[in-house]
């Protein structure tokens, strides 16, 4: 029973037999590690600092109630051009109205009686003390008018400068807070990007350095600014800087956008390039009669995706990609 199941078995024995001497063969006859070669090339060579950022007007304000209550009124909507003062939406005012109706109807009350008291203080039928006690009535009822007053004035919100509507919230009957932001209002132009910068990056970031703008709004793109300001106080719970783009006034990016930014540090217009994952620790690899050899190398910018060769390497001399780890100096290669 045993030797007919292995002589059903044996064809597929040696079968596999021949593939696996073959492989081992073809192995023996390949033993080179496979690698993938980039030829240098010249170009412009950037370093930049990656950052993202929002879009936001340099002139805004955040309008909330002065005081809580219930909307009654809107007068302004998104897009609507508004002036310094200009009313903005009313709260209900109808209890400051009848106070200081009740309010003005004593000071009226007060004032007869102030009046009479000096006639009669003249005529010498009443005391003086009395006009006084009048004059002091009256005086105190005209400082709860003007509180009155003051408090039904902050039931209207009003814009506190020249600008357009840029959001509203809040809608008719709603219960506003003073903590909650009603409008933001600000000038259409000119618009900046505010952006959050690592501390370790801070100290290569200054004033009138050119940004690159990538936003998904405009993906095909990229749009051009300068630094404008660095904040000289850090967030030491996110560790990072805050740094102002500022925008030209036909940008078409629109308050509310986030963007990602590349603040330039260093540029060069014509160098020699090669891939970063060619370059490690000052050297990168060639190839010479199918080994892998070591080749010194000085550096220049780091990009992302490229690195600048000052010397050690010439265009016609071309380079390991991404050596795989272990590889050493006259280790067998072969191209992919």
């Amino acid at each position: 029973m045993f030797l007919k199941h292995l002589a059903r078995r044996l064809p597929l024995l040696l079968v596999l037999a021949v593939l696996l001497g073959g492989g081992g063969w073809a192995w023996m006859r390949n033993g080179a590690i496979l690698v993938e070669l980039a030829q240098p090339r010249r170009g412009p060579a950037v370093e930049a600092i990656y950052a993202t950022g929002t879009v936001e007007a340099e002139k805004w304000a955040r309008i909330p109630p002065v005081t809580a209550g219930r909307i009654v009124e809107v007068f302004a909507f998104e897009g609507d051009v508004v002036k310094e003062g200009q009313p903005l939406a009313r709260l209900d005012d109808r209890e400051a109205r009848a106070r200081v109706a009740e309010l003005e109807a004593k000071a009226a009350y007060w004032r007869e009686e102030m009046n009479r008291s000096a006639a009669l203080v003249q005529r010498g039928i009443r005391a003086p003390e009395n006009e006084q006690k009048a004059r002091s009535e009256y005086n105190q009822v005209i400082a709860a008018i003007n509180a009155a007053r003051q408090r039904r004035t902050d039931l209207l919100v009003t814009s506190p400068m020249d600008g357009v509507v840029l959001k509203r919230d809040g809608e008719i009957g709603e219960l506003a807070e003073v903590k909650d932001a009603l409008f933001w209002v600000g000038a259409p132009r000119p618009l900046r990007i505010t952006a959050e910068v690592d501390e370790e990056d801070i100290a290569r970031v200054h004033v009138g350095q050119k940004v690159l703008i990538k936003a998904d709004a405009f993906a095909d793109r990229v749009l051009e600014a300068k630094v404008d300001r660095v904040t000289p106080k850090g967030d030491p719970i996110n560790k990072t800087f805050r740094v102002r783009v500022v925008l030209p006034d036909d940008t078409p990016l629109l308050v509310g956008m986030t963007t990602e930014i590349n603040i330039i540090t260093n540029e060069k217009a014509d160098v020699l390039l090669v891939p970063a994952t060619a370059v490690s620790d000052g050297r990168v690899f060639v190839v010479e009669n199918g080994a892998a050899q070591v080749q010194a190398v000085r550096v220049g910018i780091h990009g992302r995706t490229l690195v600048e060769v000052e010397d050690g390497l010439s265009t016609d001399r071309s380079v390991i990609v991404a050596p795989p780890p272990g590889l050493k100096a006259g280790d067998r290669v072969r191209i992919k």
